[in-house]
């Protein structure tokens, strides 16, 4: 069965599910989420999508996002989809929410309520090839002039959340 996501208001208030791929064809609000992991340094960890991925492949993108699970609270959510795609384990602090909307262009949009996590970590991921292709670590300076020189390596999502969010990640 097709992974469901779930729909919500402006007021994140689930309102029903749907197929995630009929969501996105769709451009129906939806709840999801962003995990950004730091290390001690003050780095972010970044992770290039797979090749393979339906949309954005080879992007670089936050430490990894998804959506949440009919009944699986946000920071249920984001645990397993880090131990999921980077095989980290770390406790999360939700940081903020906010309503952003991106269109692709193979015909999907993500229209999401994003739940935005932070957690630290220390050592080397064990990344999931099926999801990840590579990942590195940046500070958040350097992230946003490469954002800015390269905008084409990252996903749409990211330079959306990365703008709306950058002073408060530097504050998380």
């Amino acid at each position: 069965m097709e992974e469901q996501v779930i729909l919500v208001d402006e007021n994140d208030n689930q309102i029903g599910l749907m197929p995630k791929m009929e969501a996105h064809e769709k451009a129906i609000l939806h709840r999801a989420f962003s995990v950004f992991v730091f290390n001690t340094k003050g780095e972010l960890m970044l992770q290039q999508r797979a090749a393979h991925k339906y949309h954005s492949p080879l992007l670089w993108t936050n430490t990894c996002c998804s959506h949440q699970r009919d009944e699986e609270t946000n920071l249920d959510a984001g645990k397993r989809r880090l131990q999921e795609e980077m095989g980290i384990k770390t406790n999360l602090k939700e940081v903020f929410s906010f309503v952003y909307k991106a269109a692709f262009d193979n015909g999907l949009t993500e229209h999401e309520l994003d739940h935005v996590m932070v957690g630290s970590f220390e050592g080397v991921p064990d990344i999931n090839l099926e999801e990840v292709e590579n990942y590195k670590w940046m500070l958040l300076e350097d992230v946003k002039k490469d954002i800015e020189d390269k905008p084409e390596i990252y996903t749409a999502w990211f330079k959306i959340i990365f703008k709306e969010s950058y002073q408060k990640l530097k504050n998380a």
